[in-house]
């Protein structure tokens, strides 16, 4: 569960923004369009990166093979 301060400052944190100044902005002005349509790119294959790394690691690995013997109380081994 999230401890109270941190929804306090989660809460707060729309208020802080509204008291920015609007022309605290330095240099801030519309993305061109290559700009976007790369920073879109880039962020789909970041993301399929990620999609691949996770379903490697999450594959299930080769069982080792069984040596013969029964088990008890171990289910799947006899």
């Amino acid at each position: 569960m999230t401890p109270p301060g941190h929804l306090l400052l989660l809460l707060l944190l729309p208020v802080a923004a509204s008291q920015t100044p609007a022309g605290s902005c330095s240099g801030c002005g519309p993305l061109s369009l290559p700009l976007l349509a790369g920073l879109v790119v880039a962020d789909a294959v970041l993301s399929l990166l990620i999609v691949g790394v996770v379903f490697v690691c999450m594959r299930p690995h080769s069982r080792p093979a069984q040596d013969g013997r029964i088990y008890i109380n171990m289910p799947g081994r006899g």
